[in-house]
């Protein structure tokens, strides 16, 4: 077994390809991604600042922009079964199943929640793990991070900074020039190809 590919498997989701009872015991144990918004915060979301598709259909400078902020149900009424899944309840999709992790086009990868930018196809690398990786955000500003101790073991989370959308894990065993490995769900994602960008309007 080729040892880098081994490594990120152990330092990442690999356990996620174990079958059996074992398993889904695990994934059962798995937090809710949050509490449903209050009152307060669907009427007045906090502000955020992010890079969007600008006029010329490259990112912008960051922008100060509202949180997109839904409930439950509009997120379910948006989204396909599995995105919300992975999206909301912080599942985690399948190795080698989703539809971007073989996927070398060129373009820009976005938020499935609310259409941010979040990687770029010249950040992407194989990892072996058969999830889509990336060794970069497009902007650092349009991914957050936390804790993350589900599945007995310590992990960072990244997700969506502009719809707190779960996205996958960060790890510290990817390439140069930052030595990090972005593993996502394909299905937190969407596919722009190169020169279709089409510029966000802002509220």
């Amino acid at each position: 077994m080729n040892r880098r590919k081994f490594l990120y498997g152990f330092g990442g989701s690999a356990l996620l390809l174990t079958t059996g009872s074992f398993l889904s015991e695990l994934l059962t144990k798995l937090p809710a991604a949050t509490a449903e918004p209050t009152a307060a915060e669907l009427a007045h979301p906090p502000l955020v600042k992010v890079c969007i598709i600008g006029p010329d259909g490259k990112l912008t400078a960051p922008i100060e922009m509202p949180k997109v902020v839904k409930t439950g149900a509009e997120w379910r009424k948006q989204l396909t079964a599995a995105q919300y899944a992975i999206t909301r309840d912080k599942d985690t999709e399948p190795a080698f199943c989703g539809v971007f992790f073989d996927n070398h086009k060129e373009g820009i990868y976005h938020c499935v929640c609310c259409n941010l930018p979040l990687f770029a196809s010249d950040a992407k690398f194989d990892s072996g793990t058969g999830w889509p990786s990336f060794f970069q955000p497009v902007a650092p500003e349009n991914v957050a991070s936390q804790a993350d101790d589900s599945l007995g073991m310590e992990r960072t989370e990244v997700h969506c900074a502009r719809c707190d959308a779960h996205l996958g894990h960060v790890f510290d065993d990817g390439p140069p020039p930052t030595n990090q490995r972005y593993c996502m769900n394909s299905a937190a994602m969407t596919f722009v190809p190169k020169g279709k960008e089409v510029p966000e309007k802002r509220a």
